[in-house]
């Protein structure tokens, strides 16, 4: 939940529920069970997937990909409407969303166990509903005050402020935490009543098996409340806490940390202005930055709200410069915090709710259908190994030769060395990895001990390679092999290789198609020298570029026209030329 005006808040649903058994399964990898965090592991939020997608996807290739948690979206019944914030109105406690019923949630949590995946849900427990009246997907009839069954107009703060009772002045704590955020019927959370009503809710969600919860608005509650309702579980779980700073409001992240982990929202911008901007040279150690402790954060790149925000550019999966791909290998990569992946769908309206109504389609290392499954893209998913291999070990071996380009190591069980530049990196890097062969994960993962993507070999402490532009560079014990690549890449054969790129993209009148790239070939990510590409073969555009053999290089595809130029999503397409002949490269837009 934003704590902007533009931004729809969270909400708790209330209603009556009914009592299930625990679930009973093996324990997920290695995870910890307490209100702490275990920061080799990596959580997704799964925004907006239904829950027989989210069972489907854990069984195929979450689990097996080492991830440790799915967050989904909040479970609980909710106002009607195709809106991706309908879910963040509840009406009642029932478990039924347009995300799927009980018996689906429940249904969902068993096979992710199964599978070494355990659930966080979204727990909206500030508020409910902001329109006068309805019915909910479930059925539930209500008006703003009145849940039949669960709340009345005694059980919501009336703050007697501003004459529309919403919060307006965030350096006011009182009206934070007791005025309306954005019209929702604010829970009197201080109300033995209320936090027993709350408290019954959340360990209903626990029965189901639910391993971890997410305290949504956990800014605009105070943070006794929040201990008060929590001391009421059936058990102890993993909580994480929405509080977003704002310079000088009384409210700090800190006061939290007393109830579990905290978001801290202030790791997620920095990531951003450096990562859009390319000064990413001072991001080495956060301990003196005034956040909340590296221990007690959970730390991300984007969620659904930071994504859609209208009062700054956003990092988000369309970001240009693949930042939005090099930000996440450096949060996996970083000992900072608790790292969450949002994996999520496209989407060109601020409102525009999830694909084919929650059901989330994957393939390979992408998705369809609009839906993005970052948590797929290589360079993504490699490092969740990479950080499960590193383990706590602290960062040592900082390089950075430049403030758009970074290395670093962690402990004697991993390297990244992160390219923000528009030109390739070729160094000798100091490391702390034992002799031996490394395949760079980033680029390949090993297969039958050969790597393949790029190899990097590691002899007395150093090694050679090279970075292309706007990408990173990853290795680590648990992934060797041997192979070609990075500082042992073969000479280049003479000539060159014809390059034949065909793009399927469909446009309209004044639209024309255009590959841009890390070569200078292809405009060095210039939109301005990007090659146009021929529409004689529409709707498949095409163009030929020669480049040296043996090179690996990064594209993507824009789309140029009277609305201003579009990038494809991340990530880069990456290839290698061959030894000599042509390649030929068949994409679509995306």
């Amino acid at each position: 939940m934003r704590n902007f005006g533009t931004l729809l808040a969270s909400v708790l649903l209330a209603a009556g529920f009914t009592s299930a058994s625990p679930v009973a399964a093996p324990a997920p990898h290695n995870v910890t069970l307490n209100a702490r965090q275990n920061p080799t592991e990596v959580i997704i939020q799964m925004f907006g997937w239904s829950w027989d997608s989210i069972a489907a996807e854990c069984e195929a290739f979450i689990g097996p990909a080492g991830y440790s948690w799915v967050q989904v979206s909040p479970p609980q019944e909710h106002i009607t409407g195709g809106q991706w914030w309908t879910e963040y109105q509840p009406v009642s406690y029932k478990i039924q969303s347009k995300r799927g019923n009980r018996s689906q949630f429940q249904n969902m949590v068993s096979r992710c166990r199964n599978s070494g995946v355990r659930i966080i849900a979204d727990a909206v427990i500030n508020h409910m509903s902001a329109i006068n009246s309805g019915t909910g997907v479930g059925g539930s009839s209500f008006s703003q005050f009145n849940y039949p069954g669960i709340y009345q107009r005694q059980d919501f703060h009336t703050c007697n402020r501003n004459g529309n009772n919403d919060i307006m002045n965030y350096n006011d704590r009182y009206e934070v935490q007791n005025c309306e955020l954005n019209n929702l019927a604010d829970l009197a959370t201080e109300s033995d009543y209320v936090r027993g009503k709350i408290a019954a809710y959340l360990n209903d969600l626990l029965s189901l098996g639910v391993e971890g919860l997410r305290i949504d608005a956990a800014k605009h509650i105070p943070t006794g409340d929040i201990s008060n309702i929590l001391s009421r579980l059936s058990r102890v779980v993993y909580i994480t806490q929405e509080v977003i700073f704002g310079p000088g409001e009384p409210i700090l992240p800190s006061e939290y940390t007393r109830n579990g982990d905290v978001q801290e929202f202030r790791y997620t911008y920095t990531l951003r202005d450096a990562f859009l901007g390319g000064t990413i040279n001072n991001l080495r150690d956060f301990s003196t930055w005034g956040w909340v402790a590296g221990g007690q954060a959970n730390a991300f790149v984007a969620n659904h709200d930071t994504e859609r925000d209208h009062f700054a550019t956003p990092l988000k999966y369309d970001s240009p410069n693949n930042a939005y791909v090099l930000a996440h290998v450096f949060s996996l990569a970083h000992p900072y915090g608790q790292p969450s992946v949002l994996s999520g769908y496209s989407w060109s309206n601020f409102d525009t709710g999830a694909p084919d109504n929650g059901a989330g389609r994957c393939s390979g290392s992408g998705g369809s259908g609009g839906w993005l499954c970052q948590h797929r893209w290589l360079a993504i998913s490699a490092m969740v190994g990479f950080r499960r291999t590193v383990g706590t070990a602290a960062l040592n071996n900082w390089q950075s030769p430049a403030n758009n380009r970074i290395a670093f190591g962690r402990g004697t069980t991993g390297f990244v060395a992160i390219n923000r530049a528009t030109s390739a990196w070729t160094g000798t890097f100091t490391t702390s990895l034992p002799n031996g062969s490394y395949c760079d994960v980033i680029s390949g993962n090993p297969v039958n001990g050969a790597c393949s993507g790029f190899a990097v070999n590691v002899s007395g402490g150093r090694f050679t390679a090279t970075i292309p532009a706007l990408s990173a560079l990853a290795v680590h014990t648990g992934a060797r092999g041997t192979g070609t690549g990075g500082g042992n890449t073969p000479p280049p054969a003479s000539g060159t290789v014809a390059v034949n790129f065909r793009s399927t993209a469909t446009t309209v009148l004044g639209e024309n198609i255009f590959v841009v790239g890390s070569l200078a070939q292809l405009g060095a990510w210039n939109p301005d020298a990007a090659v146009a590409l021929s529409s004689a073969s529409y709707p498949v555009w095409t163009g030929t570029v020669n480049v040296a053999p043996n090179t690996e290089f990064q594209y993507k595809f824009l789309r140029k026209g009277p609305n201003g130029v579009q990038w494809t999503s991340d990530p880069n397409f990456t290839v290698r030329t061959p030894a000599s002949g042509s390649q030929t490269l068949n994409d679509s837009w995306r």
